[in-house]
């Protein structure tokens, strides 16, 4: 995938990929742990360079619901959705709702080519539900 994107293969590129490929919507604190679990220690500011040049190529996803701190993950170019638990924060994956790519068209573009859009959903996951109903 590195070199697809036309970017050096390096053991950090490659932690830190592998990181957001199996931690989906992980801070870059808890990619940090992951990726020093992997390696041993590598800086914050290497990681953070890492997940720039990553977004950057499109072979990550940077995500941030508000009042969060901003996630990453590796489902990219299918304009997906974010349901965001209030309680908790856990987030999940939301297909557009119909059809072909309803979330782009929007009521006035106001002149724009849009070619995403960005939804969060809000609510209760099931854990935090279960245990305000109790």
């Amino acid at each position: 995938m590195l070199r697809e994107a036309d970017l050096r293969v390096t053991r950090p590129r490659v932690a830190v990929l592998s990181a957001v490929h199996r931690h989906p919507h992980a801070d870059t604190d808890h990619i940090l742990g992951v990726v020093r679990d992997d390696l041993g220690e590598v800086s914050h500011q290497a990681v953070y360079d890492v997940l720039r040049a990553l977004t950057a190529a499109h072979l990550i996803r940077r995500i941030q619901p508000s009042g969060s701190a901003a996630r990453y993950e590796s489902r990219v170019g299918d304009n997906h959705h974010h349901v965001v638990c209030r309680t908790c924060g856990v987030i999940a994956d939301v297909d557009c709702a119909v059809g072909h790519a309803p979330c782009l068209t929007a009521s006035n573009d106001s002149g724009f080519t849009i070619d995403e859009a960005e939804v969060i959903y809000w609510g209760l996951c099931p854990d935090c539900s279960s245990t305000n109903s109790s």
